[in-house]
């Protein structure tokens, strides 16, 4: 299926779940998200005294690209900062895609990676990752969506909305096709660094993009601390198409960002024991719903369905209206069935969440 680039008047359907997140009632029990629990300033010490309103970031803070160059095992030449990772996301499309230019991407799947496709005028092609393979990501799928046009291959590991890692093989699989057609491969890896196998190398190949940054697994997302690691001839390319979306980061995100990679054991020590603990309360919950189907995720986010409901919208709307507790649903991310569900925050909220989850589970049951 081909969905064509909107104009200028639709704009505002480009990323229909962001309009969402950020037009939505407050919720006192707000599971619709996917952040690891925030930082506070006394999480990340030497904040305050890491804040200054001047430096040299033309193409990033140097020493920040080096922090990151080292962890991901990449060389500084590689590493392009940006605006979160939908930022990253966002300068690997301005400097691949031109009009009617075709890119395949996953679903279900997270509207931006779509809407910033539009944005340029390239075309969408999608291919599935299914709930009856564990949404395992399928080489197969990707090869029988490939066209002469396909420029670009856009895939999210851990998967979003799902929380499922993507298999390597699978991964270098999808590479060499994307080669041997003159395309790319852009793997968001915003949630990776906290899922049981760690970071993974800066890249697989010179067909490879990846972004990430420090907020998802790190609560860290009001930095905005994001990059891109690619080959040096594409990250020349990337820096530049960065000059004209934003000429140059912020010196203030970026030497607190430094200052997080500095303490970047300790902030995944935390966010890792949150998750393990949070990981259980839901597990506990699925296990013992006989009228919830899921697949075991490895990221922040879970993405069950409700057995016998096609749209779980209105369920979603209910819980909210009813018991004040968000969760984010599936039609957003194509598969309305389903509704994702974020265990990364407080403790204590996501465990009187899911009691409200289940209530609204079994106030359905009974109708």
């Amino acid at each position: 299926m081909t969905e064509h680039a909107v104009n200028g008047s639709d704009v505002r359907y480009l990323a229909p779940y962001l309009e969402w997140a950020k037009t939505r009632p407050a919720a006192e029990f707000d599971l619709a998200g996917s952040n690891i629990l925030p930082c506070s300033l006394d999480d990340l010490p030497g904040a305050r005294d890491a804040v200054a309103l001047s430096g040299a970031n033309d193409n990033g803070y140097a020493p920040l690209i080096e922090a990151i160059a080292a962890r991901y095992g990449a060389r500084a030449a590689q590493v392009t900062t940006a605006s979160g990772t939908s930022g990253a996301n966002f300068l690997v499309y301005a400097a691949l895609l031109s009009p009617g230019d075709e890119v395949l991407v996953e679903r279900p799947g997270y509207d931006p990676l779509l809407g910033a496709a539009r944005m340029f005028g390239a075309n969408t092609i999608r291919f599935d990752r299914t709930f009856e393979s564990g949404f395992a990501l399928d080489p197969d799928r990707v090869r029988h969506a490939m066209t002469p046009r396909t420029k670009l291959i856009v895939v999210t590991h851990p998967h979003n909305p799902t929380g499922v890692a993507a298999d390597a093989a699978a991964l270098n699989a999808i590479g060499r096709l994307a080669g041997q057609h003159g395309a790319h491969v852009l793997v968001d890896q915003v949630y990776l660094d906290i899922t049981p196998g760690g970071a993974a190398g800066a890249t697989r190949g010179d067909v490879f993009l990846t972004t990430s940054s420090l907020t998802k697994s790190y609560g860290l997302s009001s930095l905005r601390c994001g990059w891109v690691i690619a080959s040096e001839a594409l990250t020349y390319r990337l820096r530049r198409a960065r000059d004209i979306v934003e000429g140059s980061g912020s010196i203030v995100a970026e030497r607190l960002g430094l200052l997080a990679f500095e303490h970047i054991d300790r902030l995944e020590t935390r966010a890792r024991d949150l998750l393990r603990t949070n990981a259980g309360l839901v597990t506990r919950l699925l296990e013992s719903r006989r009228d919830l189907e899921w697949v075991p995720s490895v990221g922040t986010v879970v993405f069950p369905r409700i057995r016998g409901v096609s749209d779980s919208s209105e369920f979603a709307e209910r819980l909210m209206r009813e018991r004040r507790t968000a969760v984010g649903p599936g039609r957003f991310f194509e598969a309305p069935a389903h509704f994702r569900l974020g265990y990364a925050g407080d403790t204590e909220t996501l465990r009187a969440g899911l009691d409200r989850v289940s209530a609204g589970l079994d106030d359905l049951s009974r109708e």
